[in-house]
């Protein structure tokens, strides 16, 4: 993509967020995607919200009436999701660091009944093993080493899109939190878009096992390849769509 034309469009998304936000417009480019990010992140991990019950939602706290059942925990962690999309949008000057990225999963996670009654972890590493699908991933002990070594590896590449591929695969593969690891490292990517001065990546659920299968093959291969073309491809997706309100 064209920097120039990036730099702009950064510009414009920003200032439009900050705007917005302190307005209550539920009408622009904030509210979108705040709408937006928060119905694809959390369908990915199994949400059974519809995009219009996550609208419902963010814009007056209320979903539509219905004949069906809404899981509590899916109301909870979209709403969540909405407060972590708020702390990242008020700290998006501060450098990466692992209390930051705490402080999303507390975000995220301290409203939700279900992963308090379990006993997880909200705010903070894991304290029990878990593993995605058959894979192992890093034991509760080793966490706080490897998200280390992971941000200190980070601060000194170039922020560019192949970079942000590997720092999100690294950190899937880490799984530091016992739940939210998804939503929290999704929301990292779209925030160090932005701060590396380029379009913002929202993983859509209707590319859910193309990204599923992309981290699979950089944990198995350590291979990008597939992860780099999606997350180029859900670029030029958001760029589209926040067209309409420039």
């Amino acid at each position: 993509m064209n920097n120039d034309v990036d730099k702009d469009f950064l510009d414009f998304l920003l200032e439009r967020f900050k705007i917005e936000r302190e307005k209550f417009d539920r009408s622009g480019v904030y509210a979108y995607t705040q709408r937006l990010l928060a119905y694809n992140s959390n369908k990915i991990e199994g949400s059974t919200l519809t995009e219009e019950q996550t609208a419902s939602l963010f814009d007056n706290g209320t979903l539509p009436k219905s004949d069906d059942y809404y899981r509590a925990k899916d109301v909870e962690e979209m709403n969540g999701h909405f407060l972590m999309f708020n702390k990242m949008l008020d700290t998006i000057e501060e450098p990466l660091t692992q209390e930051l990225i705490k402080q999303f999963h507390n975000e995220l996670k301290s409203g939700v009944f279900e992963d308090r009654a379990n006993g997880y972890a909200i705010g903070d590493y894991k304290k029990r093993p878990n593993m995605i699908g058959m894979y192992q991933t890093v034991r509760p002990e080793n966490v706080a080493k490897e998200m280390f070594l992971l941000i200190d590896w980070y601060r000194n590449q170039n922020g560019n899109i192949s970079v942000l591929a590997e720092f999100h695969a690294r950190y899937e593969s880490i799984h530091p939190f016992q739940d939210g690891n998804g939503r929290t490292g999704r929301l990292i990517l779209f925030r160090e878009c932005l701060k590396n001065g380029i379009v913002p990546v929202v993983i859509e659920d209707i590319n859910r096992d193309a990204y599923l299968d992309a981290l699979k093959v950089y944990r198995e291969e350590k291979m990008l390849d597939k992860l780099i073309a999606l997350f180029e491809k859900e670029q030029q997706f958001y760029l589209e769509k926040c067209k309409y309100f420039r």
